[in-house]
């Protein structure tokens, strides 16, 4: 199996971490978002959208989107709740992470980090932030009174929103505020096979 992503990017992150905990074998080959090489003619034959990550299967098959692709690598494992209640639970904070959470923390880290706050983006990156202290405050009162999303499993809904939240901090949000966020985060890097975003 191939992995192609941005060591930097949460998205590609979320991959090598559950590649990592479920001791799966794979060849990464990085992509550089900021280099523009999603665009280029070879990487658009595997991935028209021109985004990452994407893993080729030993077969040639493509699986895109992070949240589909830890979904599949993780079928069968522990990663996954056999409850259905609880299954649909970490579904719920996936889609979450996908449509309300990254959009606003993912992307005021990228304005901030990357791109080094440009004037043209300011007011942008105000809003984003607002929304970011919501989206926090949020998850750290749902981590009061329990260890990971979705209870006492650890689970995809965890990785997922993991990848953006423990770097939010190059956002310009200051996680010392929120506590449980904090002990969750230490909870996930006590994890087995744990691994870094960048080794």
């Amino acid at each position: 199996m191939t992995v192609f992503g941005d060591e930097k990017s949460g998205n590609c992150y979320k991959i090598k971490l559950t590649l990592s905990l479920l001791n799966i074998d794979y060849q990464w080959k990085n992509v550089d978002l900021l280099k523009g090489e999603t665009q280029t003619s070879d990487f658009l034959t595997k991935s028209p959208q021109g985004k990452v990550p994407i893993i080729e299967l030993p077969d040639g098959k493509i699986l895109a989107e992070s949240n589909a692709i830890i979904g599949y690598l993780a079928e069968g494992s522990q990663l996954i709740p056999h409850d259905t209640f609880d299954k649909a639970l970490m579904y719920q904070w996936m889609f979450y992470e996908q449509y309300t959470h990254e959009p606003c923390i993912a992307v005021a880290r990228f304005i901030q980090f990357y791109q080094n706050m440009p004037a043209e983006r300011q007011s942008e990156y105000i809003v984003l932030h607002e929304k970011g202290e919501q989206i926090l405050s949020l998850l750290d009162k749902e981590l009061l009174a329990k260890p990971f999303m979705i209870g006492e499993q650890f689970t995809l809904a965890d990785i997922a929103l993991y990848a953006y939240t423990h770097v939010a901090h190059e956002g310009g949000f200051d996680l010392s505020v929120y506590p449980n966020i904090q002990n969750w985060l230490f909870r996930i890097t006590e994890q087995i096979r744990y691994v870094a975003m960048i080794d």
